[in-house]
């Protein structure tokens, strides 16, 4: 079996901690060719992945059917004549395209009566596996082994020459060391830590020598925006201004790394860079930076994790009480290491 098509997740965490799948792989299939069928806003950190041979775009959104288009989709995929298909998402939608593609074994786990279009379904005993990257790691064995241990970190590679080119054209200079703030988080406000506290950890950075990136998407440009005003200007908002790959790029030239729970926050561990990851409604006990230079900060309310998108309660003390001065000090042992 050396043709496989991975049928990638659509959030930019997740495919970074499905990396030590494709890794396990090319151990199991050495000479094995691996694609993977993405979302375009997947699709750069999939490109960052050395056993990734092409990624293929998925032009399906969230939500959206579009049977016929499948289909024809899926005619376009049976001239690769793929294998085997390992499906990620849990969604019925996610299988219907390797179905149509005919693609002799189709593998993920049971989920959404996709019995008849995965013919490699697998159950899943979640409290055997609670992280997500081990869950992903499984699918790469034979179905009924047990998963293969250490499962390795991601990483994630650096073209130079490309880093160079996203520097240069952003008019940025590497004279002074780099402390990355990622102030955003796609799920909702209540992973997101204040701006005010990202604004007085940036003054702080910059008294001791730093210049301080904040880097983040479209959707982050206005709390970018607000820190920037709050410091005083004491940090560079660049959040809207990069492409993924770029922001990729500016995440590998940091000396360390202060980010939400989010995709970033994985790419950064996927860089192995010094980082801290600050848990408000989230846990870092099903996703959490995989890195041995990640701390985690995480006050253990009460009434955290909830997992909601917005403060339930209208206090969201979970984030408000976690003070620059802490992530300061969790930074500081970074800054001659």
């Amino acid at each position: 079996m050396t043709n496989i098509l991975i049928i990638a997740p659509a959030w930019v965490g997740d495919a970074v901690m499905a990396q030590p799948l494709f890794m396990r792989l090319k151990q199991r299939f050495p000479g094995a060719t691996i694609d993977a069928y993405a979302p375009p806003w997947v699709a750069p950190v999939l490109r960052r992945m050395r056993e990734i041979n092409a990624v293929i775009d998925n032009p399906f959104g969230h939500g959206q059917l579009r049977l016929f288009d499948r289909i024809s989709a899926a005619r376009k995929l049976r001239t690769h004549h793929y294998d085997q298909v390992i499906v990620l998402p849990n969604s019925l939608k996610s299988a219907l395209i390797p179905f149509f593609a005919r693609i002799p074994l189709r593998t993920g786990f049971v989920g959404e009566f996709r019995y008849g279009l995965l013919n490699d379904a697998r159950p899943l005993d979640e409290s055997a596996y609670p992280l997500m990257v081990d869950r992903f790691a499984l699918l790469a064995e034979t179905r009924g082994r047990a998963l293969t241990r250490p499962v390795p970190h991601p990483r994630l590679s650096i073209n130079q020459t490309q880093q160079a080119a996203t520097l240069t054209k952003l008019g940025l200079t590497l004279a002074q060391p780099v402390i990355a703030l990622c102030p955003g988080a796609e799920y909702g406000p209540a992973k997101r830590w204040p701006a005010a506290h990202f604004a007085n950890l940036a003054q702080a950075l910059q008294q001791r020598g730093y210049q301080i990136w904040l880097i983040g998407s479209n959707k982050d440009q206005a709390i970018g925006a607000s820190i920037e005003q709050i410091s005083n200007h004491a940090c560079r908002n660049l959040c809207g201004q990069t492409s993924l790959d770029e922001a990729v790029d500016l995440l590998g030239c940091a000396t360390a790394v202060v980010t939400n729970d989010s995709g970033l926050m994985h790419v950064a561990a996927a860089l192995d860079k010094p980082l801290v990851a600050i848990y408000g409604s989230s846990s870092p006990g099903f996703t959490p930076p995989l890195s041995d230079k990640a701390r985690i900060v995480s006050l253990n309310l009460s009434c955290s994790p909830c997992f909601k998108r917005e403060c339930p309660l209208g206090h969201l003390n979970c984030l408000l009480n976690i003070s620059p001065d802490h992530v300061l000090a969790l930074l500081e042992p970074k800054k001659n290491g």
